[in-house]
């Protein structure tokens, strides 16, 4: 017995009965000899750390568009929250941790640079529409690996398509990725805007803090105990009903008074605007779009539409301004 086996058996006899076993997964789209170390979740995670996709969210905004200091989330450490409180509910709950940080690390790799103002904006533009959940799909499946795609297994891969608030995942991992996004980015968006003086901790209506709690380390311990302690044992993943409507209320609240807030969207237009051009520009001269996306097009038989929204959502905000720059912006010239 391998080292793959060992812990296969070993999730067989400690997860609880509504766990997902790596040995029961449905698989990958192309077979692949097993490894002899690392069951299959976890190779997932490994190719979705390692992936290029992964790197960039280091560079892509999470709610605050160009914000001056160190200390503000991006897409990365915004996934890497959501996945340290998926894997502390996973384990409480002795479901496949492996499989939730899986999702969790691939669940964002489809934004596109400047949040949801970017995704907002390619939505808008290509008739074919952009949601980024089925393009962090798109790019594990076809884009990674100059268009082999990271070929993981259908778990994985559906927990990333439903980690949204409508969706439905097929896994009690892939629920517990879809509750632990909502809790990560409400309270660390509200831990931004305090230290961005967009409010203050008393702004918090108090209907929802006397529920969830009156911090943000306070409402994650609460929120996180609530879910462990509401789904022990259960064949399924829930909030109590309590909390989780004041959860709801308070993400409502955010939406009002935050994410829709002068000061915190107060570049969205330009960048909602640099996108559009860039996006008109790639339409117009497809000939300067990556090799890369050449060759999918013509494998796939996909749209220029397509392509251009490809390359443009996997920008960083960095890369997106240093192309409109040198496309858009004159240069200084000297004899």
């Amino acid at each position: 017995m391998n080292i793959r086996e060992t812990i296969e058996k070993w999730e067989q006899e400690t997860l609880s009965p509504y766990a997902s076993l790596s040995a029961n997964t449905r698989g990958r789209e192309r077979k692949e000899p097993l490894c002899d170390i690392r069951p299959e979740y976890q190779r997932d995670r490994d190719r979705i750390l390692h992936s290029k996709s992964f790197r960039r969210l280091k560079q892509k905004t999470q709610v605050f568009l160009a914000p001056e200091g160190d200390h503000y989330r991006t897409r990365l450490t915004h996934t890497l929250e959501v996945s340290q409180i998926a894997r502390t509910i996973a384990k409480a709950l002795r479901l496949n941790e492996s499989l939730a940080e899986a999702i969790a690390l691939g669940h964002d790799l489809g934004h596109t640079p400047f949040g949801h103002s970017g995704e907002a904006v390619l939505n808008r533009l290509c008739s074919e529409g952009f949601a980024h959940y089925q393009q962090s799909v798109r790019i594990v499946e076809v884009l990674e690996q100059k268009g082999q795609g990271l070929n993981l297994t259908w778990e994985v891969r559906n927990g990333i398509l439903n980690h949204r608030t409508s969706g439905h995942p097929a896994t009690l991992e892939g629920n517990v990725v879809r509750l632990s996004d909502k809790i990560a980015y409400i309270n660390h968006d509200i831990d931004d805007a305090i230290r961005g003086k967009i409010m203050k901790e008393e702004d918090l209506p108090r209907e929802y803090t006397d529920i969830l709690g009156n911090s943000v380390h306070e409402r994650l311990n609460i929120m996180i105990h609530d879910i462990i302690e509401h789904s022990q044992d259960k064949p399924e993943v829930a909030m109590s009903p309590e909390r989780e409507e004041a959860m709801h209320g308070l993400r409502r609240w955010m939406f009002d008074h935050v994410y829709h807030d002068g000061i915190a969207k107060a570049e969205e237009g330009r960048a909602q605007q640099m996108i559009e051009m860039l996006y008109g520009y790639y339409m117009a001269h497809p000939e300067e779009l990556p090799e890369e996306s050449h060759r999918i097009m013509e494998i796939r038989n996909e749209t220029k539409e397509r392509a251009v929204c490809d390359y443009i959502a996997g920008m960083t905000d960095i890369y997106a301004i240093d192309r409109f720059k040198e496309l858009f912006i004159p240069k200084a010239w000297s004899v």
